[in-house]
C-alpha cells in the first residue's frame, strides 16, 4: 500500500458512529512518487478524502511518503517521527483526536 492509497482509503476505515458530531479538516502534503496533496474532511458523520488541498485545515501533516508509511506500518514510532522532524503536524492535539479513528494508533 502506498501513502496515496492509505489516505484516499481513509473513509473506508472510519466508522460513521466514531465521528458522529465531530468536524475537522486535514491536509496531507506527502512528498515523493507515492504521495501527493490530499484533503480529508469529517463533517456530519461522513469522512471524505480527495486529492488536492481544499479549504482551511485544522491540521496539516507533512512528510515524505517513505517516512509516512514507516509510521503507518509501525516500522517507526509516530512520536519519534514527529520529534525527529520526519513527520510534521501543525496541530498535534487535533491529530490525536482522530488518530485512533483513522487507524493510526
Amino acid at each position: 500500500m502506498t501513502a496515496r492509497e492509505f489516505i484516499l482509503h481513509l473513509p473506508t476505515r472510519v466508522k460513521p458512529e466514531a465521528i458522529e458530531g465531530m468536524e475537522s479538516l486535514f491536509h496531507f502534503d506527502i512528498e515523493g512518487e507515492e504521495g501527493g496533496e490530499f484533503t480529508v474532511s469529517i463533517l456530519n458523520g461522513v469522512c471524505t478524502a480527495e486529492e488536492g488541498l481544499i479549504g482551511d485545515p485544522k491540521c496539516k501533516v507533512s512528510s515524505s511518503a517513505e517516512n509516512f508509511m514507516d509510521v503507518i506500518t509501525g516500522k517507526t514510532n509516530a512520536m519519534m517521527a514527529v520529534l525527529m522532524g520526519k513527520v510534521k503536524i501543525t496541530n498535534q492535539g487535533e491529530m490525536m483526536k482522530y488518530a485512533k479513528v483513522f487507524g493510526l494508533l
